[in-house]
């Protein structure tokens, strides 16, 4: 009688098991409970190979509220970005539209699950993920006013997803700036990481640079002593009179039209150099680099984005970094989400191999 029942229980297992892979392949179903054991050996060098060439799911999950961008996820995203060879995303996330402006700053139970979601299906697709927190305006304006807060944020995300793999990446800040200086930003991410630490010890953990992660400010950036498991981002818009002309939310970008970039000696030695900046910084600190955003807006020509786009691919390899395009279906994007098609120039600029 017990073989019997353990004969029914595998059964049952077995065709759960099914469903949940079935339903995965639909935009809505993604087993959102089940969730894997982290592992306690994990190397943040390693973690960064893995990583590899990578997209932003910009325009979505940053919006005030998914959509109002034009951009909501479906799960036909996630397969294009497995099917194209991108080995991981990174998902920007406004948490503070979503959570009780005061104590005790809850984070909204469906928003939770709508990110639950976003990370079990590119599980399902086996990309890794990043997750951060994005457009938190609130916190650059007014950061001691808004520091319990932050703080909280961490501590209900650190404890939501603290069983999940170490596939899943937490990155503490997109690009910090206004009134968190460079040297206030050194004091918030310790508090941060000391925080994320109480649940999440053996998660990897990404840092981005002050001053907009300007990779002009990777020098100024102090990790916390003894800390061992970060990978150091920057984002790269250089030379951002190419990078984003035409673009309606910068002042003056219209005067850009037209800049064109062709990877002449000048261009790529400033590119390198700025590249060797961020490979000092590993060097002396012994952490690994990611290039978190990089990309160019859509009026730029299509010769100049493939050059620039193929050149700084070929500077995060020959570098050993890795690097998340900016972005995957907006004015960035390397794919149209109308048609379900990829931009065949910029596509191969960053997966050589891809083949439609």
């Amino acid at each position: 009688m017990f073989r019997v029942m353990q004969n029914r229980i595998f059964i049952t297992i077995l065709i759960s098991t099914a469903l949940i892979v079935a339903m995965s392949c639909s935009d809505d179903a993604v087993d959102l409970k089940e969730e894997d054991v982290v592992l306690e050996d994990v190397n943040a060098f390693d973690q960064n190979e893995m990583l590899g060439m990578g997209v932003n799911l910009g325009n979505a999950l940053e919006a005030p509220n998914e959509g109002e961008w034009g951009v909501t996820l479906r799960n036909e995203f996630f397969q294009a970005i497995n099917e194209a060879g991108f080995k991981s995303i990174r998902v920007p996330i406004r948490w503070s539209a979503h959570s009780l402006e005061s104590a005790p700053y809850t984070i909204n139970d469906g928003f939770f699950n709508r990110i639950d979601w976003v990370i079990k299906t590119a599980f399902f697709y086996d990309l890794m993920v990043i997750i951060n927190i994005h457009h938190y305006e609130d916190f650059m304006d007014d950061p001691d006013g808004q520091k319990e807060r932050f703080l909280s944020l961490w501590e209900q995300i650190g404890e939501h997803y603290k069983n999940y793999s170490h596939d899943l990446l937490f990155e503490v800040l997109n690009e910090p700036t206004g009134n968190v200086t460079n040297e206030l930003w050194n004091v918030y991410l310790a508090d941060a990481i000391e925080v994320i630490r109480t649940t999440n010890p053996g998660r990897t953990l990404v840092v981005g640079t002050g001053n907009w992660s300007n990779i002009n400010a990777i020098d100024d950036l102090v990790l916390p002593g003894g800390e061992d498991n970060v990978i150091v981002s920057f984002h790269y818009y250089n030379p951002f009179a190419f990078t984003h002309q035409g673009a309606e939310w910068v002042d003056g970008s219209d005067a850009w039209l037209g800049t064109t970039f062709t990877a002449s000696s000048s261009e790529r030695t400033a590119i390198d150099a700025d590249f060797m900046l961020a490979r000092n910084y590993s060097a002396a600190h012994n952490v690994p680099i990611n290039v978190g955003e990089f990309g160019s807006y859509n009026k730029a020509d299509s010769d100049s984005r493939f050059i620039w786009t193929s050149y700084l691919r070929q500077a995060i390899e020959n570098n050993n970094f890795s690097g998340q395009y900016w972005e995957f279906c907006s004015g960035f994007g390397v794919y149209n989400q109308t048609s379900g098609t990829y931009n065949e120039e910029l596509i191969k600029a960053l997966l050589p191999e891809w083949e439609p």
